[in-house]
């Protein structure tokens, strides 16, 4: 890791700045597409929660609102090897995802491009090593770590992409998680790791901007499979740097993880194609069974601040405050999806309602 001198500091606090700035203009300016014609368009089908085509280009703005200033760093000798394979895998995963923004990828070929970021990933040396809970460090076996890793990396990038469904709820998570990390970076004395996690939520910060209920533009499958890679990458390099053990970054992304996953798995059990598009996450419930949108991304905000809030405490706690911790969260999540299926049997769905919901805008859905 590079040592960075005071004179360094000036140039560290305007990257972050230009994130957010870069990535404000640059999908407002993209968003104009809608009107202009340019760029692919995210057209509603009867599995959609939004009404109207909307530009699903907006990954581009976070993309190079991220790269650009940190390039910039690295030209001043600014830069860890880590993130140069961060960069590489995450050109992969960008290029194949806008692809498919642009037309049909074959699943196949989506699926062998993950699996060559995530091994770009390994090869510079973010891996998964060792099963680290409050008080249990146990060394995984290379090959285990290995298919750990690879199945880690590939679930990350596609559940981020699963869970971007509705306006400004992806480019939230990018702010409270990324946030999280950056915090522990910082206090943990890693001033580029913090840099570069501070640059990601500036960029999602001003990518919210402009997809903020009712959104203007979409992230598309570019900036969602770009943000759930960074967000393995950069959990696997807080835990090679000594930050914090793996499951700290989890619980700071574990609005998403937990429903993701949970939704799979519930899928899997009812035997249904998990590979076609769907509408069974529980932010898409709480929206269809008459919460809407700002008030379901509302409550969805401060979930993600509070898990965010616990990620940053929770090296500093003892083993069993960790584990306090640790059971709360999963008895938060249990209540979150009782109270779900409580709303839906109680509350008035939204296309049963007789008046327009105040936000009909939202990312597509997918499985």
């Amino acid at each position: 890791m590079l040592v960075l001198d005071g004179m360094a500091l000036p140039t560290l606090a305007a990257a972050p700045i230009a994130s957010l700035f870069f990535s404000a203009l640059v999908a407002g300016w993209l968003a104009s597409g809608a009107t202009a014609g340019r760029g692919p368009m995210d057209l509603p089908n009867h599995r959609s929660l939004h009404s109207t085509p909307v530009p699903r280009t907006g990954g581009l703005a976070v993309l190079s609102s991220v790269l650009v200033p940190l390039f910039i760093l690295a030209g001043l000798g600014i830069y860890a090897l880590e993130y140069a394979w961060l960069c590489a895998a995450l050109a992969l995963v960008a290029t194949i995802s806008f692809l498919d923004d642009l037309g049909d990828v074959s699943p196949w070929m989506r699926l062998l491009t993950h699996l060559s970021g995530a091994l770009l990933l390994i090869a510079g040396g973010l891996h998964w090593a060792v099963l680290d809970l409050p008080g249990i460090m146990l060394t995984l076996p290379a090959l285990v770590g290995g298919g750990l890793t690879l199945l880690y990396i590939i679930w990350m990038i596609n559940l981020y992409n699963f869970m971007d469904g509705m306006d400004g709820f992806a480019g939230g998570m990018a702010v409270f998680g990324f946030a999280a990390l950056a915090i522990l970076g910082w206090s943990g004395g890693e001033p580029l790791f913090g840099l570069v996690a501070t640059c990601i939520a500036a960029a999602a910060a001003g990518f919210l901007l402009v997809n903020y209920p009712p959104a203007r533009i979409f992230l598309g499958d570019a900036g969602s499979s770009s943000l759930g890679l960074l967000a393995a990458g950069l959990s696997l390099w807080g835990v090679q740097l000594g930050l914090f053990p793996l499951w700290t970054a989890w619980l700071a992304f574990s609005p998403f993880i937990v429903d993701a996953t949970w939704t799979l798995l519930a899928r899997l059990m009812r035997h249904e194609h998990i590979w076609e598009p769907h509408r069974s996450h529980h932010y898409q419930r709480l929206v269809l069974a008459g919460w809407g949108h700002r008030k379901t991304l509302l409550r969805g905000y401060l979930l993600m601040a509070a898990a965010a809030a616990c990620a940053v405490a929770s090296p500093r706690l003892q083993v069993h405050e960790q584990w306090l911790l640790l059971g709360a969260w999963t008895t938060i999540y249990i209540l979150i999806h009782i109270k779900v299926g409580l709303i839906e049997r109680t509350s008035t769905p939204l296309s049963a309602r007789a008046t327009t919901p105040h936000n009909p805008r939202s990312t597509p859905n997918r499985p």
